[in-house]
């Protein structure tokens, strides 16, 4: 799926949230974006990035946040989940972010401020592929299409 318009997609703005993907990594190694919205002047993308997990908030252009696990993942099936725990309900609030993989705690970070008001409006929300600009040019260039399965993806939604 992708090319969601971000009017229709989940909407992690000023809430808590968990976005959990299951996954198949191919033998040789996995690579590529397992779900982003937005991209270059704010947003969100999880991926693998040379085989790690990567979950990178890129606020409004601004300050770039960054969850990346140290080892890369092994062929087979794997659960990779990121939460995030606003610091209350108000607009732009921070909150503390979790990167796991199997259960497993990978990365961690406080950051002081999330988008407050809305996703760029030209891009989208994509699963398995990036169809618009990346959340990190540094990191890959789009399509950025992932090499292994994506069995499914969960975005959980805290009121």
């Amino acid at each position: 799926m992708s090319g969601l318009p971000t009017s229709d997609a989940p909407s992690i703005l000023n809430k808590s949230y968990s976005i959990t993907a299951d996954v198949t990594i191919p033998e040789g190694g996995g690579d590529g974006m397992l779900v982003t919205t937005g991209g270059r002047f704010g947003g969100y993308g999880l991926y693998l990035l040379k085989g790690k997990p990567v979950f990178l908030y890129n606020l409004v252009d601004m300050e770039r946040f960054r969850w990346e696990g140290p080892e890369v993942l092994t062929p087979g099936k794997h659960t990779i989940v990121f939460t995030f725990q606003a610091d209350g309900p108000g607009f732009g609030k921070g909150g503390a972010g979790v990167l796991k993989v199997d259960g497993t705690e990978v990365a961690s970070q406080k950051i002081p401020h999330t988008i407050p008001i809305i996703m760029p409006w030209d891009e989208t929300f994509d699963v398995g592929v990036d169809t618009r600009t990346g959340v990190e040019d540094n990191d890959y260039q789009v399509p950025f299409r992932f090499t292994g399965e994506i069995a499914k993806l969960t975005v959980n939604l805290q009121p």
